[in-house]
């Protein structure tokens, strides 16, 4: 009797195995179902005649995901690109390479900048690889400069009484750093690295924006400026938003009338952030929250460095 009852729940364990695993099996078919159907979509959406429309903000640094949807759009059917840029800066070499992109994509098709409401510093270096700024009235503009930033900890060190000691190669070896006073060799070196850097910036505004001599000397103080200063200033070509960036792409460029404007955004689609939810709800199903919980930071994980020199403008919040 015993043995008869035993192989009863055996076979209710083995049917209810076998059902969770068949609901998996389904699950899994129709994840693999919407990432093809949405890869599609997203295909025939970038095949057919479009503007793209593409969001700079931020901090800006020259991040992989930018750059790859530069280079997707400069494959697809857009006819012209539209930089929505809203940003105070960033790395001095990331906005260098997100120009240098910018400036792969206008080599190919029309590109305008709307600035919202900052495009100072490293943002601007990103607006200067556009055929031509619009902003808005009150937007800003400018902060054209470069900067070195690092905290010097080594009074409080001296007031805990702890000593920081390093045996190095050569004197200038990892200098400036936290835990020591800054001596004036390993200032001038980092001086004239920002200089230099400084000086390929000026470059840049001076050729992009056709200014002369004395024309670069007004603007490239580090000050920041609205459109409306910035106007006579030709740091901006006109005051206007998307509506009149389009215009001028269908009357200057060729751009044919009523196109729609799409977003590229990265992981916009439900191959991207959807299919990720979908993923860890499915592994929730299959009893692994922890990998679940796992995937979801991995998506969630936007953590950027900002070593290095900075293009960067931020109005100071202290007292």
């Amino acid at each position: 009797m015993s043995s008869s009852a035993d192989y009863l729940v055996d076979r209710r364990r083995l049917r209810s195995k076998l059902t969770f695993w068949r609901v998996a099996a389904i699950l899994a078919a129709a994840l693999a179902v919407i990432a093809l159907a949405a890869r599609w979509g997203s295909w025939v959406s970038s095949a057919r005649p479009h503007i793209a429309r593409l969001q700079i903000s931020g901090l800006i640094t020259g991040d992989d995901k930018t750059v790859k949807l530069l280079e997707d759009i400069r494959a697809s059917n857009a006819a012209a690109l539209v930089l929505r840029v809203d940003s105070p800066g960033g790395t001095t070499a990331g906005s260098e390479v997100l120009y240098d992109e910018i400036r792969r994509v206008a080599e190919k098709k029309p590109v305008v900048a709307v600035v919202g409401t900052t495009a100072a510093s490293g943002a601007y270096i990103v607006s200067l690889a556009a055929d031509r700024i619009f902003a808005h009235g009150n937007s800003i503009v400018g902060s054209i400069g470069v900067l070195v930033q690092f905290p010097n900890v080594s009074g409080l060190m001296d007031k805990v009484g702890v000593k920081y000691e390093t045996i190095k190669s050569s004197p200038l070896k990892a200098a400036p750093n936290f835990f020591e006073p800054t001596d004036a060799a390993a200032r001038d070196a980092m001086a004239s690295v920002v200089m230099d850097s400084f000086a390929w910036f000026k470059g840049l505004v001076r050729e992009r924006r056709g200014l002369s001599d004395d024309e670069l000397a007004k603007v490239a103080d580090g000050r920041v400026f609205n459109a409306r200063q910035g106007l006579p200033l030709k740091l901006v070509d006109a005051i206007g938003g998307e509506r009149e960036a389009i215009s001028w792409l269908e009357k200057e460029k060729g751009v044919a009338k009523g196109l729609p404007v799409r977003d590229w955004k990265p992981d916009s689609t439900f191959a991207g952030f959807k299919l990720t939810s979908a993923a860890a709800a499915v592994l929730d199903v299959l009893g692994a929250p922890e990998f679940a919980d796992g995937l979801r930071r991995l998506a969630d994980d936007d953590r950027t460095s900002v070593d290095g020199l900075l293009s960067v403008w931020q109005l100071s919040t202290g007292s």
